[in-house]
């Protein structure tokens, strides 16, 4: 019951059932954990791409960059030949100001909706990302031009329209928590769970769904497609774990929400990183981030530093099933 939005829940209620907070997810966790220096290696798209391929983690490939508003005229020729791509700012938050293309006849493009827009359309959406009209603080931004995920054949009927998503966080490089983000109509196609998508968690041993929520609460179908979540099982589970452990190593970062989508041919893709990510994935999984993150804690740092990628997830797959 404590994790039930109709059920009011005292503070020490909540840390007795071992739920982190935000309080102390930014006091102890964040701050400490996270040295502001590195923040740029994550908040800015772009830099997290080129600094995955250096460490050869995979990426959904870079097609071009619009920095500059002079650079608008010559879309169309970085545009030509591309039957399906994605355009995004490289300091966006929260699903903003990512357009998506699924298909071209002649002079338009599709969406995934099938709206249709215009080259003059895709102009104007370059040119908001540019002004800032999406990034963090309203700050002069660039739009990347990459890779259209084409998701796997397993989630047919668990999202409507976008592209499903698996957020992990990882703590010291130790992945401790899960779940995966199915987009609805509600979300306009994003899996973005504060818009309606559907949050469901993911057992860290085997990569099947444990539970699912939709505006905190539980559900046990997709409220579009009517398919039963529990029968959800995520494919190249250890592959996707080694990719979510390995964040760690590449960004330095103590505290980390690594997003990562699961490419039809190409297998997992890191799609992103944050260095803030959200609590809401213990009520998609049922369970609280504190118990998890204070065993890492207690391990010696001799531990933790000695253990290899494949190790951590083995630490945690051991004790976190």
């Amino acid at each position: 019951m404590l994790f039930s939005p109709n059920h009011w829940c005292r503070p020490s209620q909540l840390r007795a059932a071992g739920i982190l907070g935000m309080n102390r997810r930014n006091g102890h966790y964040i701050a400490r954990y996270n040295r502001r220096e590195l923040y740029p290696r994550v908040d800015d798209k772009l830099k997290t791409k080129l600094l995955a391929k250096q460490f050869g983690l995979q990426v959904p490939e870079l097609y071009g960059v619009v920095g500059r508003q002079s650079d608008v005229s010559n879309l169309a020729q970085k545009l030509e030949g591309r039957e399906q791509f994605v355009i995004k700012p490289t300091q966006g938050s929260a699903g903003k100001g990512i357009l998506v293309v699924t298909g071209r006849e002649g002079h338009e493009f599709l969406k995934p909706s099938g709206e249709r827009v215009v080259m003059r359309d895709v102009r104007r959406h370059v040119n908001n990302t540019l002004s800032g009209l999406y990034s963090l603080g309203g700050r002069n931004d660039k739009a990347m031009i990459e890779y259209a995920i084409e998701f796997s054949d397993a989630f047919d009927g668990f999202s409507y329209q976008g592209v499903p998503d698996i957020r992990v966080v990882v703590f010291q490089g130790f992945p401790v928590m899960a779940m995966m983000r199915l987009s609805t109509a509600a979300s306009d196609g994003k899996a973005n769970l504060h818009q309606g998508a559907v949050g469901v968690g993911i057992d860290l041993v085997t990569g099947r769904a444990s539970r699912a929520v939709q505006y905190g609460r539980r559900v046990d179908v997709h409220p579009d497609t009517g398919r039963s979540l529990s029968e959800l099982v995520v494919p190249d589970w250890q592959p996707l774990m080694e990719l979510a452990a390995q964040s760690y190593e590449m960004t330095e970062l103590g505290y980390l929400g690594v997003d990562i989508v699961l490419d039809k041919s190409k297998g997992p893709l890191l799609l992103e990183l944050n260095a803030r990510p959200g609590l809401a994935i213990q009520v998609a999984n049922h369970a609280g981030l504190s118990p998890r993150l204070e065993l890492i804690e207690r391990l010696s740092r001799h531990d933790r530093t000695m253990m290899r990628a494949e190790g951590r997830i083995a630490f945690s797959q051991e004790k976190f099933c």
